[in-house]
């Protein structure tokens, strides 16, 4: 022990700290530091104390010292350190946050954390923690997109209400061709799936290595996916064609008609005129389509709003389509795709789900009245 250091131990004192060594719920620094007392008072010299604590030789007279001013108590606790850095001062954090908000100098878009640090002064860790505590973002980018047809909440309604509550002794089917983010390449056509072969073959996944594929590839064809889903009991009728004309619709109508049993009466939902002019063609009002509807009276056909394909219940299958099978797939011909597909059709067909309708509609309406009033007030 250091020259002109007395460690007086109480029996009060010893009781507590051979309590401390002998509970085995006790933290291992407190039990540590209770054995540095106890062997002092037990007499033992330094190499001794550091022998039985497994402490080195100043953290032992670090523990002995704080006995001597504070106690068992002091043993117990470990006093708080000043910060190595001093915090932002609530300007410079005030101001990162307001030149996050704007838009920043030159020609670029949106704010890196490189740049904010060059133009507030401050480290990138600095920025990075103001832009996580004040749940900022600039990084990323969200895509939307309002309805702007004026009988929306009456084809919404229309819609939803088929899902929710279909009418007795009848079919509700959603309907529609496969849209471009059905797609199996980044420059897909309109409407139509491509058959994509790629340059080279790929590697297959393995431990701590994801698949590869090449970003190249050979466009073998392209074909049109047109679907029914079943909302009732979730199965789909599917029918690959070259072309999506109106002449294409008709005929695909002609097979849902010869599937659906007789004496039942079909409520199909099908794309609005607006979106399908998106892709410079109309053929869900065809006047051939309208003729046909004419022809087989027990069809209805229910239009969803413009721009609001999401409340086709078919694209959820589309979506699924791609990515559990075309997206990467390797097709040789337009025939591979086809057959891929129709296995695909197939395989969903064994265990359907029926479609749910989840969402409040009035939370769902009153969300878009928001989003317009919001951008009607910034722009």
């Amino acid at each position: 022990m250091r020259a002109g250091i007395v460690v007086l131990v109480t029996p009060q004192d010893r009781i507590r700290l051979e309590a401390i060594v002998a509970d085995r719920n006790t933290r291992q620094k407190h039990a540590a530091r209770a054995r540095v007392i106890v062997a002092t008072a037990d007499g033992c010299g330094t190499t001794e104390i550091m022998r039985r604590s497994g402490l080195s030789k100043p953290v032992v007279w670090r523990w002995q010292e704080r006995f001597m001013q504070e106690g068992v108590d002091g043993l117990l606790r470990d006093k708080t350190r000043k910060p190595g850095k001093p915090p932002l001062p609530a300007e410079v954090v005030q101001r990162v946050i307001d030149l996050t908000l704007a838009d920043p100098p030159g020609e670029t878009t949106h704010w890196s954390v490189r740049a904010m640090a060059k133009v507030a002064g401050i480290g990138a860790v600095s920025v990075q923690r103001i832009w996580q505590a004040n749940g900022l973002t600039p990084h990323r980018m969200k895509t939307f997109k309002l309805s702007n047809d004026p009988k929306f909440a009456e084809k919404f309604s229309d819609v939803v209400g088929l899902y929710v509550d279909p009418p007795a002794h009848a079919v509700v089917l959603s309907i529609d061709e496969s849209e471009p983010a059905s797609a199996t390449g980044p420059s897909e056509q309109a409407n139509q799936i491509q058959a994509l072969d790629r340059t080279q073959p790929g590697l297959p996944i393995k431990k701590g290595r994801a698949g590869t594929m090449t970003h190249d590839y050979i466009r073998n064809g392209t074909t049109t996916l047109f679907a029914a889903l079943n909302v009732l009991d979730g199965t789909v009728i599917g029918r690959n064609m070259q072309r999506h004309r109106h002449q294409e619709f008709i005929r695909f109508l002609s097979q849902v008609e010869a599937a659906v049993p007789a004496g039942k009466t079909v409520h199909a939902v099908v794309g609005a005129e607006g979106d399908a002019q998106r892709h410079n063609y109309a053929t869900h009002k065809h006047p051939k389509v309208r003729a046909w509807l004419a022809r087989h009276p027990r069809w209805t056909f229910h239009f969803t709003p413009t721009s609001a394909s999401w409340l086709n219940a078919v694209e959820g299958f589309f979506s699924a389509l791609t990515r559990r099978r075309l997206k990467r797939g390797v097709f040789c011909s337009l025939v591979d795709l086809q057959a891929a597909i129709n296995r695909y059709v197939a395989e969903h067909n064994k265990h359907p789900k029926p479609f749910t309708w989840t969402p409040d509609p009035d939370r769902v309406l009153a969300a878009i009245n928001r989003g317009k009033q919001v951008l009607e007030s910034l722009h």
